[in-house]
């Protein structure tokens, strides 16, 4: 049936080959090269179809999974509303079950509160009182970007201990950069 539909176009450009200076052969090996073009381009056509066929298939079949997996909004309403009028009802049954996880819940709560405290409990003890026994006179330090007060002590030539209590400090791991320092100057120096 394509050839008997090819004949009549084939014919005409013989027809028009005649015209146009070209012999029926040529025309002819022209067509056959056209129409072996258009049989391997509609073969890889067809291949392609195939190919998005089976990709289409893989997709409908991971939606339909995805479907079953997955909960609806509606679903989830549905499921509060019960929960909703259960609750409403008095429904014992929710009520120990709720009671049971709201005691859970209590219990991990005290948990980590104990966990905390046990945290608390090794941590050194901050100093509430300082000592006036140090050197009235010193100078001013202003805290650097990673500076510890043994460090600044090094710097100064001054006393850790005596920083503490000129500048009260309570915890001194917590001494801040741009924090003004006074520094007692050692007897003698």
């Amino acid at each position: 049936m394509l050839k008997r539909s090819l004949l009549v176009p084939v014919l005409l450009l013989m027809a028009g080959a005649r015209v146009a200076g070209q012999t029926p052969e040529v025309e002819l090996a022209n067509l056959r090269e056209d129409v072996r073009g258009l049989t391997q381009r509609v073969g890889e056509l067809s291949l392609r179809v195939e190919q998005l066929e089976r990709q289409n298939g893989e997709l409908r079949e991971k939606a339909s999974a995805s479907a079953q997996t997955y909960v609806t909004v509606a679903q989830l309403n549905d499921a509060v509303a019960e929960l909703n009028l259960a609750i409403r009802s008095g429904d014992a049954a929710t009520a120990e079950r709720t009671a049971a996880q709201i005691k859970k819940l209590g219990e991990a709560t005290n948990a980590a509160l104990d966990s905390m405290a046990k945290g608390l409990a090794t941590r050194p003890v901050v100093q509430t009182s300082f000592s006036e026994n140090y050197a009235k006179e010193g100078v001013s330090y202003t805290v650097q970007k990673g500076d510890t007060l043994a460090m600044i002590a090094k710097k100064t030539g001054g006393k850790a201990t005596d920083i503490i209590n000129a500048n009260k400090i309570a915890d001194p791991s917590r001494i801040q950069a741009g924090q003004t320092l006074f520094i007692p100057t050692p007897a003698g120096k």
